[in-house]
């Protein structure tokens, strides 16, 4: 970090200096609109830069008498631009999708931040309607701060890009298949979906039948914990230290035919022994992924476009998207929504920990490198398909079964792009792979910004 500049320091840093008076909120957040007038053009992270409300709230800010009650003074934070921020149409991915009037009121879970002293500096791309595990739009892709030819990911892919370059320390995203662990690895970050419940989702009917969660995306362990904790509406507190624990190590794809390249098995293999390094036991525990599972995902992520097309003018819809909702038609019509299949899943994914005596299980993050960064908005439907089931293929399961997930870096591939792997954990094992994350971070520090 700068010493000029409050660019490139974390949450917690900003935090705690401008509780102590050693900073303003106004200018950490004027650090930062500089930095993203400067950085974003090349990214296009960013749907909407909140320059001169940005600095009112953070003047709002350093005014309050006591700022020792919020856990994220000053902080500058970005958030996804299908949660509603007081003030701005939510876009939900394109100038098609986004509501005709601007939102009210902030959602929940923009609220919190907002009442833990952050300062929302805007709203960040994704793809349309949030449907791919890649993020562009009519106006161009956004693009990876690790290597600007390579997608961030999605559908938080413009919260991981502006994360990753230093843009905001914290961004919100929200995770209905991969949306938010997805892009954590594509961009070298923590990013922790909650389990079902666990955080406020409040999208009415367009939480695709309840897939999708709120969570954060940070550098740091500490960071993404205290994102969680507001979140979450819990007293932010240290990670506590885990005994030893069972982790069961799989490679085993949930999308039949495809396998992790070399490098995603080095991350499992390289994150196994610091498992071991840390106290913990290994064991090969692989999941069974039934095909009606897949079928069920399958469903559910067509349905989920359909139910949130309503009301929006199809003609203006990406090609990509109509034909998700055509789909989404069908299946509906079909009945091949079907909750009683998700409940058997959810149960059995609980059992499998049970059955195998394991805590926590390790699997790659991604199979392949992230896709180039291209328009897959003006491409074929069986091209988006394909180029997402190829490369993230282990998030989905975890969204049917309303389990909590995470990704941690672990390095970084041949080509230098990020490398990570995903932890996944029985209800309410957030705070212990948050705590087995941390211990990732100090046997292994990884480098928190891409230099764009």
């Amino acid at each position: 970090m700068d010493s000029t500049t409050w660019v490139g320091a974390t949450a917690k840093q900003i935090a705690r200096a401008v509780r102590r008076g050693d900073a303003s909120a106004t200018q950490v957040v004027a650090d930062h609109l500089e930095q993203i007038g400067i950085s974003d053009p090349a990214l296009g992270a960013f749907r909407v830069v909140r320059g001169g409300e940005a600095i009112t709230e953070a003047e709002k800010v350093d005014d309050q008498e006591d700022l020792a009650n919020l856990p994220l003074a000053g902080v500058p934070v970005a958030v996804k631009e299908n949660t509603p921020v007081a003030g701005l149409p939510t876009w939900h991915g394109s100038a098609a999708a986004r509501t005709p009037e601007v939102a009210e009121e902030d959602h929940e879970v923009v609220r919190r931040l907002r009442g833990a002293g952050a300062v929302v500096v805007g709203v960040t791309r994704m793809p349309e309607m949030g449907l791919w595990a890649v993020t562009d739009d009519e106006d161009g892709p956004t693009r990876n701060p690790w290597d600007l030819e390579r997608t961030p990911g999605g559908s938080s892919g413009g919260s991981a890009a502006a994360v990753a370059a230093g843009l905001v320390p914290l961004a919100q995203g929200n995770d209905g298949l991969g949306s938010i662990r997805i892009p954590a690895a594509c961009c070298g970050l923590v990013g922790l979906k909650p389990g079902r419940g666990a955080v406020p989702v409040d999208f009415g009917d367009k939480d695709w039948f309840g897939l999708v969660e709120n969570g954060m995306l940070a550098t740091t362990v500490a960071d993404a914990a205290l994102g969680f904790a507001v979140l979450a509406g819990q007293v932010p507190g240290k990670l506590v230290e885990p005994s030893k624990l069972r982790i069961g190590v799989s490679l085993r794809s949930p999308a039949a035919g495809v396998k992790p390249d070399e490098p995603n098995v080095s991350a499992v293999t390289k994150a196994s022994k610091l498992l071991v390094d840390a106290g913990h036991d290994t064991v090969t525990a692989d999941p069974t992924y039934p095909t009606g599972v897949a079928l069920g995902v399958l469903a559910t992520w067509f349905a989920g476009a359909y139910k949130n097309s309503e009301g929006l003018p199809l003609e203006r819809l990406q090609p990509r998207t109509r034909r998700h909702i055509q789909l989404g038609r069908a299946v509906t019509k079909a009945g091949l929504v079907r909750q009683r299949q998700r409940d058997a899943w959810r149960e059995r994914s609980i059992q499998f920990f049970a059955d195998r005596s394991i805590d926590l299980l390790l699997t790659p993050a991604l199979a392949t490198a992230p896709p180039p960064a291209v328009q897959y908005s003006a491409t074929a439907w069986r091209k988006n398909m394909w180029a997402n089931a190829s490369y993230a293929p282990y998030a989905a399961p975890w969204n049917y079964a309303g389990l909590p997930a995470i990704v941690v870096p672990v390095g970084f591939r041949p080509d230098g792009l990020p490398l990570a792997v995903q932890l996944v954990g029985p209800p309410d094992s957030e705070l212990l792979m948050l705590a087995v994350a941390g211990q990732f971070e100090v046997l292994n520090p990884w480098q928190r910004h891409a230099l764009v």
